[in-house]
């Protein structure tokens, strides 16, 4: 049994992801304050873990728990929201067309038409509730349609499904950022989309005292 999959809701926020501290026996997942890990010989690490650039236990947590909410199977986090999108644009390549959510978060537009633009993306704004200008928006250099829903702030609902379907004929990946619905009430990887992006500094964190990312 895939005890993960069986959980409901409120049980995967609470324990997935979550491992007993195997020195203290903790039952929560602590900050491990820590850059390095202990070798047993000059390049042989003891465990799974080398150096906390490339993962780290807190994260691990994090990430696993973030994963299980959202139903997929891997999670990567981020410093913040702004980071994991950065990352998803690192599949493209100059002169990809990017089809973006007219109405998304402005540091989102910014960072597409203020800096990837300069580095050779084509980014076309289209009203994604809108079928025919989105597909009429759609060229053979379209890699990546960006959608948020619903949008911050004005909460414009897309249909998550539609979107996915279109792109999918025309060779396209979907992100959908779900920050401001949350794994809660919607996961984007059940209607089709490829990735879900999240600022984790919203709903997820909750209580306005952290900063960070995710990517699905």
């Amino acid at each position: 049994m895939d005890t993960q999959r069986d959980l409901k809701f409120a049980s995967k926020a609470i324990h997935a992801g979550q491992r007993p501290d195997p020195a203290t026996g903790a039952i929560i997942t602590p900050i491990y304050q820590t850059s390095t890990f202990v070798q047993s010989s000059p390049g042989v690490f003891k465990g799974e873990y080398d150096y906390s650039r490339a993962a780290n236990p807190t994260r691990t947590a994090l990430q696993d728990n973030i994963a299980a909410l959202e139903g997929g199977r891997h999670a990567l986090a981020y410093a913040s929201g702004v980071a994991a999108t950065g990352a998803v644009v690192h599949l493209l390549r100059e002169g990809d067309h990017v089809i973006l959510c007219d109405d998304v978060y402005g540091g989102t537009n910014r960072l597409f038409n203020r800096v990837f633009k300069q580095h050779g993306l084509d980014i076309s704004m289209v009203d994604l509730t809108n079928e025919k200008a989105y597909r009429d928006a759609f060229r053979d250099n379209t890699r990546l349609v960006w959608v948020e829903t619903p949008t911050n702030p004005t909460l414009k609902i897309i249909d998550i499904r539609r979107i996915c379907e279109i792109a999918h004929q025309r060779g396209a990946i979907v992100c959908v950022d779900n920050t401001f619905c949350s794994p809660y009430l919607q996961q984007p990887l059940a209607l089709g989309a490829d990735l879900v992006c999240h600022s984790t500094t919203k709903y997820i964190g909750g209580h306005s005292d952290v900063i960070g990312g995710a990517l699905l």
